[in-house]
């Protein structure tokens, strides 16, 4: 026995989280009857699973590829304003989508794949996985507000996790900081920094889970050697 949202992201359909998003917009069936809502159980053995009428069974081999993201690149599948979207950028016949988001006008690291449970795991915030970027601001920081920021200002009316921020060098009369999160709000850096009233020029994630985009210039990306894949699992219990 399994929980539908499971299986689907066994078969490579998305993410868990997404995958209930996709069960309460009717997508999905089991036995030729529509399910529409979460937490349902299946016998995998035995009862019959559709997405949008085709059958699905879990994968046995699944795709890992890392993308150096360029600017003006939106995160998702597909774009209700025929935006360029990272899927774009990643001509292969397997279906794939991005672990997690980056905003238009952010680059570097992303992960995409079809592993839903991988998926699942990795932005499930009982992990804290890092993430590290490298933040250009407006002007040079203050050390007070350093220190605010690494041990947490209000957004949404609760307080971001402890962080590591250092200022690496001053660019053109702004600081240029290496920003270490393990937590993932909704444009989470823009946001802090603009808390405290600087604006973030440019934004580049440099890692992801302890993945990188070396070698890689923007646009392009790769598939992960076995060794990565294993990484991510075992920091996850994966397969535990």
């Amino acid at each position: 026995m399994i929980r539908l949202n499971k299986f689907l992201a066994q078969a490579g359909i998305a993410s868990r989280r997404k995958c209930d998003d996709l069960i309460l917009a009717g997508y999905v069936t089991v036995n030729g009857k529509r399910v529409d809502q979460v937490g349902v159980v299946i016998d995998e053995e035995k009862d019959v699973v559709a997405f949008k009428g085709k059958k699905v069974a879990p994968k046995k081999r699944f795709t890992y590829i890392v993308l150096n993201k360029p600017k003006g690149v939106v995160t998702t599948a597909s774009d209700q304003f025929r935006r360029k979207t990272v899927l774009d950028l990643i001509a292969i016949p397997e279906r794939i989508f991005p672990v997690g988001r980056l905003d238009y006008n952010t680059t570097g690291v992303l992960l995409l794949t079809d592993d839903g449970e991988l998926s699942y795991r990795l932005l499930h915030p009982n992990y804290k996985i890092k993430k590290i970027y490298r933040v250009l601001l407006n002007r040079v920081i203050r050390p007070v507000d350093l220190y605010h920021l690494s041990h947490g200002v209000e957004l949404d009316g609760r307080k971001t996790q402890s962080c590591k921020i250092s200022e690496l060098r001053i660019v053109d009369n702004g600081s240029l900081l290496e920003v270490e999160l393990t937590e993932g709000r909704n444009r989470q850096i823009r946001r802090m920094f603009e808390k405290l009233n600087y604006r973030v020029i440019e934004l580049d994630r440099i890692s992801f889970a302890g993945l990188t985009a070396k070698g890689l210039q923007q646009g392009e990306w790769r598939y992960l050697f076995k060794q990565e894949i294993s990484r991510l699992k075992e920091i996850v219990a994966y397969g535990n």
